[in-house]
């Protein structure tokens, strides 16, 4: 077999495992799973999630998960926690443990002490007779029946197993909490994708110049008006309504109709109903309405009256686009 055969050969039975794995865990849900959501929902307090090895690593990406969807976690790794990291935990939090095998000397260790603290335990392991298994107040099955790895010893298929159980503790609690997108947003405020929740177009034209003339506007100053405030286009107004918007491509137009444009107005070269949106629309309903009508700027209107220009590339450089 080619070697690169050989790598798609490797690369495609590592996915069809992990895929058989990952669905055989629809199969081992039981009522714990449900008992261990309402467990948290109901919680007064945080969610402390520990491992070791690579299970803490998968803890980690959980408890990123939960945070930006509205649950409280955080991270413990277990053999910290057994030297001087266990004040982490509080009386009302609920403690996951994620354990492969469920017997680590570290998670030994560690569970018999959050007992004694009286916290709940919800277990993540593929073991359900373990030591962890049979300790805890809620078991979650992450058995896989073996590793994407050709020696069946790298963490591979147990971890995305870990990891898939944690996303579904994660979206039923968010189901449960009526999590929005705006709820969302507040939990992203950086980024393209918190952008896309939160920014609005009147946040955009805010930062802009306004450019403006009025239909008696010679073309000359009209051209000026335009390279000053550098949009590529002004609004046309009068008795403070649009009525009409003049682009780089309409004066390019005009250029090439005309031998002279002494004795033309913007009233002459402009067009008319020009698409426009309200300052409080998102900006990416902005950039919806730009690729649907193929234009590169919108004029922004409130109650009737302009209200500044939002182009193209304001949502390219905001990250939008």
């Amino acid at each position: 077999m080619k070697l690169k055969e050989n790598i798609l050969y490797v690369a495609k039975k590592t996915i069809s495992i992990e895929a058989k794995a990952i669905a055989n865990l629809e199969e081992l849900l039981t009522q714990d799973f449900a008992d261990a959501v309402q467990c948290i929902y109901n919680s007064k307090g945080r969610v402390i999630i520990t491992g070791i090895g690579k299970s803490a690593i998968i803890a980690g990406k959980i408890v990123a998960t939960l945070n930006s969807t509205g649950t409280p976690a955080v991270f413990m790794h277990a053999a910290d926690a057994i030297h001087g990291d266990l004040g982490t935990i509080l009386k009302d939090d609920v403690v996951i443990c994620i354990s492969k095998s469920g017997n680590t000397p570290e998670i030994k260790v560690l569970v018999p002490l959050i007992k004694n603290f009286n916290n709940k335990i919800i277990a993540i392991t593929g073991n359900v007779d373990s030591f962890l298994g049979l300790q805890s107040d809620f078991v979650l099955n992450a058995f896989v029946e073996k590793e994407a790895c050709p020696n069946n010893l790298a963490p591979t298929t147990s971890t995305t197993a870990q990891l898939v159980l944690g996303d579904a503790l994660a979206v039923c609690l968010l189901n449960l909490r009526g999590f929005s997108s705006k709820d969302f947003a507040k939990y992203h405020p950086g980024g393209a994708l918190g952008k896309k929740l939160y920014l609005r177009v009147g946040d955009i034209t805010a930062q802009n110049q306004q450019p403006q003339v009025s239909p008696n506007t010679n073309v000359k100053d009209v051209i000026v008006e335009i390279s000053e405030k550098m949009l590529g286009v002004t609004a046309v107004i009068e008795n403070e309504k649009i009525v009409g918007i003049i682009t780089d491509g309409d004066i390019r137009r005009m250029l090439h109709n005309n031998d002279s444009f002494v004795h033309l107005t913007a009233a002459d070269i402009m067009s008319k109903n020009p698409k426009t949106i309200a300052p409080d629309a998102m900006a990416v309903d902005a950039l919806e309405m730009l690729e649907e009508n193929k234009i590169s700027v919108l004029i922004a209107q409130e109650n009737g009256k302009y209200a500044g220009v939002v182009h193209i590339h304001n949502l390219i450089r905001e990250g939008i686009l």
